[in-house]
């Protein structure tokens, strides 16, 4: 019996971590496949007239224990790797791309989706479902369902390889970062870095047999050190050593692989009819085309470039004074955390005591509950991938006490949510929130999600519990928004469900939650020291909320540059043929970088959201949802950060999931259109 097969005998039918074994997936993916692809066998041999029902409703509903075996195993993989889960991946991922490429190229299969689609006037369909109709049906054409047989061939082994070479991108760059580490024996090096951060680099250090200090690439190790160390040529090292990850010409070196991957999309996009690659996933985002969003980016780039080159001006200020004329990148986190301190007494080792994880939790749990009604009970008997992981289980409160002073209905539940907060070598840098399991409903049954959040946050110490910069706080903030996405999904449809919206909505949720960790009204509530319990000083929150704009302006370059990249890789793939990966990338960024560039690194062969994650063609919708999230927020504040109204309006957003054309859910809630100004004067005043 394969464990992966069956249906799951644990709470919640939850993932069983602890029960599957390695050898388990390649037989269960087979198995799992054949089973999906009888299901379709059986919606296509069905001799009654092809309805909504038995046709896009059966698909709708299929492969759901395929969909499962691939989230835990996909998910494992980027949380809890090993050398021979990334073996399996290598052979799984193209099994997988052909079973997608096969259904999606079904010629009988589409025939009764387009009959269906071409009479759907004739059937009485709610809004979810005439939205399931159209996605579904063009989902098939832009999956090639239209081509002819020996063109469906060359997308299906095109699909393949784009599969195979974004998953040794992936890998070259965990491989990368996991090479590389400073040993360091002289404390006088480690010279401004706070004590909490030295014993985070000795706990490293005894984990590899070694006496002293070791600083790697890992975020929670690396950005401390940029921040912190005033040993300049020692920041430069760091530096170049992340500039070259996947930049060296060794065996981890992704520039092949860029181009590689680039032409496979121009392909892919021009066998489907389209310019490149950037026409075909705009068609079916919000801003529905790569001149649209280069005008956005440009449009962001003119107001925010005097900003950012005035707040360069002031470090390159503080630089001159300790003797550097020429200020560079390496230099840039140590003089803007000189700055901030200079400007609001701020600095991130003077606040993390403030903000210890669990209670950081709390609060995002407690802000989760006043607005939506929601609670968190953690369960020790839910399996769990490793022993740093929680899970919890979510409840809805019942609704208020009815008229006719009967008893208030319970609580129902609503999700598990499982919470991996600390870097370790089998992980990928950096944060992320995915799925376990889908929500849908079927048979009248709710059936609800299984939702994780994954972070790379400072181990707690023998000494110290985990303590989080004010960064990381927004960090958990941002992905709980997405978490939340997912755990109020309440849809009809597993493929319109929480997150399934257009990409370029899907970071509203997250960055909208970001912008409670600055009202002074909520951070009080639970900023408080981790060994005296006393509240963070009414001025330190002041100046929190005061520094939120602080390098607003750079920060905006920066996305905006990665923007800009990312639309001409994707739009300009003939050009980069004739260029090095790395003359590519400084032409497209020269307008937003205000430090030198150095010739020896590079930052795309790393550059894992648009090469390995779902940001091909779509990094500016970072930007794009901070315009959503400035003005939904906006909206709170004209009516208190906390008004019940308002919240239930947002939370209608958030279940809806991807039933509605994006825009319409939005001014459904706000009552018009997202207006850029919000951004704008939230960033700039």
């Amino acid at each position: 019996m394969n464990i992966l097969t069956e249906k799951f005998n644990t709470p919640y039918h939850a993932a069983p971590f602890n029960s599957i074994k390695n050898e388990d997936y390649l037989p269960a993916f087979k198995e799992l496949i054949q089973k999906s692809e009888e299901e379709i066998t059986a919606i296509i041999s069905n001799p009654e007239e092809p309805t909504f029902e038995n046709v896009i409703e059966a698909l709708a509903y299929s492969g759901e224990q395929l969909d499962r075996a691939s989230n835990i195993f996909f998910n494992l993989n980027s949380a809890e790797t090993s050398d021979e889960l990334q073996q399996i991946a290598q052979e799984v991922s193209p099994i997988l791309t052909e079973y997608s490429s096969k259904i999606a190229q079904n010629e009988a299969l589409f025939n009764k989706i387009k009959k269906v689609y071409d009479q759907k006037d004739q059937y009485d369909l709610n809004e979810e479902q005439r939205m399931l109709l159209n996605e579904t049906y063009k989902g098939f054409v832009r999956s090639g369902a239209l081509l002819n047989e020996e063109d469906k061939e060359k997308l299906k082994k095109i699909s393949m390889d784009l599969s195979l070479k974004s998953l040794q991108f992936g890998q070259n760059v965990l491989a990368s970062t996991n090479n590389y580490f400073r040993h360091i024996t002289n404390k006088e090096d480690l010279a401004g870095i706070p004590e909490a951060i030295l014993e985070q680099y000795a706990e490293e250090a005894k984990e590899r047999n070694l006496e002293g200090w070791v600083v790697t690439l890992q975020y929670p190790s690396y950005i401390p050190f940029m921040t912190y160390a005033e040993n300049r040529e020692l920041r430069k090292e760091l530096t170049l050593a992340n500039g070259r990850k996947s930049f060296d010409g060794g065996e981890f070196d992704n520039q092949n692989l860029i181009k590689e991957l680039l032409q496979l999309k121009q392909q892919k996009a021009e066998l489907l009819g389209y310019k490149n690659y950037a026409d075909y996933v705009l068609e079916e985002r919000m801003a529905k085309s790569p001149a649209k969003v280069i005008d956005f980016l440009n449009e962001l780039l003119t107001k925010a470039k005097p900003y950012a080159e005035k707040e360069v001006e002031e470090l390159k200020s503080l630089a001159k004074a300790d003797g550097i004329d020429e200020m560079q990148g390496y230099d840039h986190a140590f003089y803007a955390e000189k700055l901030r301190k200079a400007k609001y007494d701020l600095n991130d080792e003077e606040l993390k005591p403030y903000f210890p994880l669990n209670q950081v939790q709390d609060a995002v749990f407690g802000l989760a509950n006043t607005l939506f009604g929601l609670t968190f009970e953690e369960r020790n008997d839910i399996p769990k991938y490793h022993e740093d992981v929680k899970v919890y289980e979510v409840f809805e409160a019942g609704s208020e006490k009815p008229e006719d002073g009967s008893d208030y209905s319970e609580k129902t539940f609503k999700s598990l949510l499982y919470v991996d907060y600390f870097p370790r070598k089998g992980k990928r840098a950096g944060a992320w929130m995915t799925s376990y399991k889908s929500q849908y409903t079927t048979a009248g049954e709710n059936s609800r999600p299984h939702i994780s959040i994954v972070c790379n946050f400072s181990k707690p110490t023998k000494d110290t519990p985990s303590l989080l910069t004010f960064q990381e706080v927004t960090t958990l903030f941002h992905e709980f928004g997405h978490a939340l996405h997912g755990m109020l999904a309440d849809t009809q449809y597993p493929t319109l469900s929480g997150t399934s919206v257009k990409w370029d909505f899907v970071e509203l949720p997250s960055q909208f939650l970001e912008n409670f960790c600055y009202e002074p009204e909520f951070l009080k509530t639970f900023a408080r020291h981790y060994k005296t319990g006393d509240v963070l000083p009414d001025e330190k929150i002041e100046k929190i909320a005061q520094s939120k704009n602080f390098m607003e302006g750079y920060q905006t370059l920066r996305q905006i540059g990665f923007g800009l990249l990312d639309m001409n890789y994707h739009t300009k793939v003939e050009e980069l043929q004739n260029k090095t990966v790395k003359e590519f990338e400084d032409d497209y960024t020269k307008e937003t970088q205000l430090y030198p560039t150095n010739a020896e690194t590079a930052m795309s062969p790393s550059f894992s959201h648009i090469f390995q994650g779902g940001y091909s063609a779509g990094y500016y919708s970072y930007k794009w949802a901070e315009v959503l999230d400035a003005d939904a927020f906006q909206y709170f504040k004209e009516n208190g950060i906390f008004n019940p109204e308002i919240a239930t309006k947002y939370k209608v957003l958030l279940s809806s999931g991807g039933t509605k054309d994006p825009m319409e859910l939005y001014k459904s809630f706000r009552g018009s259109e997202p207006k850029v100004e919000s951004l704008l004067k939230r960033a700039f005043g």
